[in-house]
């Protein structure tokens, strides 16, 4: 309750036009006290996959929805929230600086003849680390230079490390933790694979095709309008490591294949997922609803 009288307070005081909010909590706390004072457009904002938890938060608070995806918002359509009120507006990345020369196979002490694979995901159920694992343990007798790196850290973290320990095969899936030097990660790398359950857009994707990656993802929630599959990228079903197992070998197979998709991949912020086209789709979605409600500045 405190916090949310001084929300308040400060949103009289300074008299904002927009408050958007992001999560459950905040859009309780902040969204009711922007009711209170009066606010003439609070926006709240859906990043997830998973089921809603209160339809107030978007239907009784909020006055508009931004999905960060089409499958978000026909989610958000069909749990109750009315269709006028939700717009999608893709999530966006900085346009990456190119990576001259990557440290990661110096790292890892492995050579450039090697084929990486690799997945920066948070380690956590849902991101298919071990799908991934799967598809990928018989491929280490039949396919000696393949090398798989798991960026990232969570709760699951122990977990993955046990099933490769437990496995014999850290000297080919390398699990790196948490790492702020992605873009090494992905110059290092020869394909991005990332075969998750659940997935609202995937800003992991954007990364990487930007960065010139040749991706496959699964054909679940958004990951689509991302991967369009065979053009963009390639499409597996969730949860099947035999189909992960084909894509991938595919990849490593087909150097043309890999090319085509590269050059595709590159042209990700040309289709509007950067911070620059998110940003004015906002501005032009606040600017409208706020004229729609009638508010003049």
């Amino acid at each position: 309750m405190q916090s949310m009288l001084r929300i308040k307070t400060l949103l009289r005081r300074r008299a904002f036009d927009v408050l958007n909010t992001h999560s459950g909590h905040d859009s309780l706390v902040a969204g009711t006290a922007g009711r209170l004072a009066g606010t003439p457009l609070i926006v709240r904002t859906r990043h997830l996959a998973l089921p809603i938890s209160s339809l107030a938060t978007y239907n009784w608070i909020p006055h508009r929805v931004i999905a960060v995806s089409h499958f978000v918002r026909r989610y958000l359509i069909s749990a109750g929230v009315a269709e006028k009120r939700v717009q999608t507006i893709y999530d966006g990345i900085v346009k990456p600086q190119p990576v001259a020369h990557s440290t990661l196979r110096a790292e890892l002490g492995i050579g450039d003849d090697a084929f990486v694979a690799c997945m920066v995901a948070i380690m956590r159920d849902k991101k298919g680390h071990e799908d991934l694992i799967a598809a990928v343990r018989p491929l280490v007798d039949t396919h000696p230079k393949l090398h798989v790196v798991m960026a990232g850290d969570g709760p699951w973290l122990e977990r993955i490390k046990g099933i490769v320990d437990n496995l014999g095969l850290a000297h080919r899936i390398h699990l790196l933790g948490f790492r702020s030097d992605v873009p090494n990660i992905f110059r290092g790398s020869d394909i991005f694979v990332l075969p998750t359950h659940q997935e609202a857009l995937g800003q992991a994707f954007i990364e990487a095709m930007a960065a010139g990656l040749p991706v496959i993802g699964t054909h679940v929630d958004g990951v689509p309008e991302l991967i369009e599959d065979n053009v963009s990228g390639l499409l597996v079903p969730p949860h099947d490591p035999v189909a992960l197992r084909a894509a991938i070998v595919r990849m490593m197979d087909e150097p043309a294949l890999r090319e085509r998709l590269k050059n595709e991949s590159l042209r990700i912020t040309e289709r509007g997922f950067t911070v620059g086209d998110m940003a004015h789709e906002t501005a032009n979605f606040y600017r409208r609803a706020l004229h729609e409600r009638g508010h003049r500045r």
